[in-house]
Order: C-alpha cells, then structure tokens, then sequence
C-alpha cells in the first residue's frame, strides 16, 4: 500500500527516458508527460527544472547551445546519463505494484464519495461528478487506452485480486 502520491523518482525517470529520445528543455518535458498520461497530469515547473539541473550536476546531462532558440536551456544526455537510466529502467521495473496502488486507491476514494453515505459530495451542474455514470467514464477510458496499446478487445478477468498475484507468482508476504 502507498502512502503518498506516485513513486519515488517517476518523474526524474520519464525525463531520463524523454532526454535520451531527444535533447529536450524543460517546458517540452512537460508537456510531453502531460500527453503521456492523456492530458490528466503534469508535473510542475519546480519538479522538472531541479531533476534537470541535479543531472547536469551529477554529469548526466548537459545544457547545449541552441543558435535557433538562444532563450531556451536545453538538456541532452551525456554517456554518463544513459547509464544512470539504464539503472533506473531497473529500479522503474520494481515500482509496478507502487504505481498500480495509487492508481487502483484513488479510483477506490473517487467511487467511495460517490457511494458511501459518509460522504456528501454535491453535484455541481457543468462539472464532473462522484457518480456511477462519471465513475464508469473513467474505466471506460482505462479500457479504450488499455485496447490502444496491448490489443483489439479488452478481456476481462474473472480471478480474485489473491488468484491473480497467485497465477503471476507475487508473494504478498514480501510486501
């Protein structure tokens, strides 16, 4: 289970695996996560410039000149940075049940102030709603983005949450 917001070292991460695509600045970072996750999310000014100036420190990056954009500061990798991702593609591989978590707990909240009589969150005409329509939106979105990128048609399945980490060998006591 978390206990905060997404995994330690997500977004120092995706701009490792943005800056090896491409020397980037860091406004271009943004946006490209923000599209990354649909449009839901984006980290702020004050998260992407300190991961990009930590890497120019630690000699993982480094800012280029632009004779096009003189304004802008541009990051690229340096060898030193690819390696430091590959280490980071590792670590990435170890945060899936992390990431999964935050998804799948606030997900649990957004239907829990839609069904839960503890909560009395109101309906505001022209805003989304706690509701099972709203509710069902966002799985349906799941589903479609789910569809694009693994396959034709989403399966579902039927095993409880303990014969799913069974049939995958995840031993939940290690948790």
């Amino acid at each position: 289970m978390r206990k905060s917001g997404p995994p330690k070292g997500l977004i120092a991460y995706l701009v490792l695996e943005l800056l090896a695509e491409k020397p980037r600045y860091g406004y271009e970072i943004l946006k490209e996560i923000r599209e990354l996750s649909g449009g839901h999310w984006e980290p702020s000014y004050g998260s992407v410039y300190p991961i990009l100036y930590k890497f120019e420190d630690e000699g993982w990056a480094e800012r280029i000149e632009r004779e096009d954009e003189p304004d802008r500061k541009y990051f690229e990798l340096t060898d030193d940075g690819f390696e430091e991702l590959d280490s980071r593609r590792e670590d990435s591989a170890m945060k899936a049940k992390e990431f999964a978590d935050v998804i799948l707990g606030f997900y649990h909240v957004y239907v829990a102030f839609s069904c839960d009589d503890r909560f009395e969150v109101p309906a505001v005409e022209g805003e989304w709603r706690f509701d099972e329509t709203f509710s069902a939106w966002i799985v349906e979105q799941m589903i479609r983005h789910h569809e694009h990128y693994y396959s034709d048609e989403f399966d579902r399945i039927d095993a409880t949450p303990d014969e799913f980490y069974g049939d995958h060998g995840i031993d939940l006591d290690e948790e």
